[in-house]
């Protein structure tokens, strides 16, 4: 077995030195940012808490090859991450295949890939399979998501399908997702995802995903060689204390050092960034970047001897189960690359204090069997053949009504600081497309003020006006 809480203790190399740049953070976010800089020749950091780089796509062995440690993959719509694989020459590393996509309701899977699985769902009458399936097209419809903001994602559900879809489709993934904050998430957070997914599908109406070889850390291994190639430094087990204002510069303090610099991007989720601030901020608003809450997951990895099923990704709609999904990794990218074992994720969301969040990984799995043994009345425990539990405290901010109005802007009360984090990718949700979007977006804009690392001198000074705070992302 194994467990993680995703902390670890930092070597005591001294980090200590002046950049152009300093990034807290090196998932995807930081990570883009840092690339898009260093192609511009603009000195940058990157400072990472853990011992790895990747934020939430970081990973682990299984049959010697990395597997992501919480289940990952792209939609084919997802461009901006696209981009940056073709310009690093590892396109040949992506695998896009059809996906076989269920649900489990009452005891029974049902298959949901196609329209013509829709059809046939029988745990809806017809009049309300018809529903559900005028349901995504009238949600792909709407071209203005300002018009959603004023409603809950239950609200517009019922609306737009009636009570039994609601009840039977959409609330057991609302609440499966989002636990106690289920009824307060917001339409747009909803509308979104059913447009994503409306535009990743093949030509039989089938959904396409894409996976990176490797896992998506490979993805971030091979953006971390191009940064340090450019120029760039990237330091892990350094997580950062406090930012502090230091004359023109920036003081990012870790445990590992000081790095000084004009320019700060934090990455991190806001709470983790007003803790940062704290010392200086005006109190309105390090109290601004603690309004938005996020709910944390825990994730059970599975690795069986055999398979659970020909579904690679089932939803759970059975209100009593504790599990938002099933996810059989190895039926999208096959168990010959993880030495013949079929992994499977069983994920679930859940505030950070509630107790299933601190129980380990042996805990975990006795908590999980039952459920997972109703699910699949073959499976025995037998086919285990390890084990493993993963936590983020980070993982999904809970978007809300009116969410565009508690969104900081990517310009702080400072010159020089700047936020940069999933909580602010909106109306979109989180994830590595957008996360790279943003970074890449962010760093433009900076590059835009900031001269290539000749002019900076040897404190870190740099005579490059600050980003005015009037311009916004």
């Amino acid at each position: 077995m194994s467990v993680s809480d995703r902390t670890q203790v930092p070597d005591l190399t001294d980090v200590s030195h002046a950049t152009q740049v300093a990034i807290v953070g090196g998932g995807f976010t930081g990570l883009a940012a840092a690339y898009e800089l260093a192609k511009r020749g603009i000195k940058v950091t990157v400072l990472e808490a853990e011992t790895e780089i990747g934020g939430l796509a970081s990973a682990f062995k299984v049959g010697g090859t990395r597997l992501d440690r919480f289940y990952h993959h792209w939609f084919t719509s997802d461009l901006d991450v696209m981009g940056v694989i073709e310009e690093l020459g590892v396109a040949d590393q992506v695998a896009i295949n059809p996906t076989n996509t269920g649900v489990y309701y009452a005891n029974r899977i049902f298959r949901l890939s196609t329209p013509w699985d829709l059809l046939n769902f029988s745990a809806l009458g017809v009049v309300d399979r018809i529903r559900l399936g005028l349901l995504a097209l009238r949600a792909r419809r709407v071209a203005h998501w300002e018009q959603l903001e004023s409603k809950t994602a239950s609200e517009w559900l019922r609306e737009l399908g009636g009570e039994k879809v609601f009840e039977v489709v959409w609330r057991p993934l609302l609440k499966g997702k989002f636990g106690p904050y289920a009824d307060d998430v917001s339409a747009v957070w909803f509308w979104n995802k059913l447009k994503l997914r409306g535009g990743s599908r093949g030509k039989a109406g089938e959904e396409r995903l894409a996976y990176f070889k490797g896992g998506f850390v490979s993805l971030a291994d091979a953006m971390a060689k191009r940064i340090r190639e450019l120029g760039g430094r990237i330091e892990t087990g350094a997580p950062v204390s406090a930012l502090r204002r230091d004359g023109a510069n920036w003081r990012t303090e870790t445990a590992k050092g000081v790095v000084t610099s004009p320019h700060v991007i934090a990455t991190t989720a806001l709470p983790l960034v007003a803790d940062m601030i704290r010392e200086w901020a005006e109190p309105t608003y390090v109290a601004s970047l603690e309004k938005i809450d996020y709910i944390g997951n825990v994730c059970l990895v599975l690795e069986l001897s055999r398979s659970l099923s020909n579904t690679y990704w089932l939803n759970v709609n059975d209100p009593s189960f504790p599990f938002v999904g099933v996810i059989e990794h190895t039926n999208f990218e096959g168990p010959a690359n993880y030495g013949g074992r079929h992994i499977v994720y069983l994920s679930k969301y859940l505030p950070h204090t509630d107790a299933l969040y601190r129980m380990d990984a042996d805990g975990f799995l006795d908590y999980a069997l039952p459920f997972l043994q109703k699910m699949f009345p073959d499976f025995d425990r037998s086919w285990i053949l390890a084990h493993h539990i993963w936590r983020a405290r980070w993982s999904q901010p809970v978007v809300g009504k009116y969410y565009s109005r508690l969104i900081p802007s990517q310009d702080g009360p400072a010159p020089g600081f700047h936020i940069c984090s999933m909580a602010q990718i909106y109306p979109e949700d989180r994830g590595t497309n957008y996360a790279i979007r943003e970074g890449r977006k962010i760093a433009r804009r900076l590059a835009e003020r900031i001269e290539p690392r000749s002019t900076v001198d040897s404190q870190g000074r740099d005579p490059s006006p600050a980003i005015a705070s009037s311009d916004q992302t």
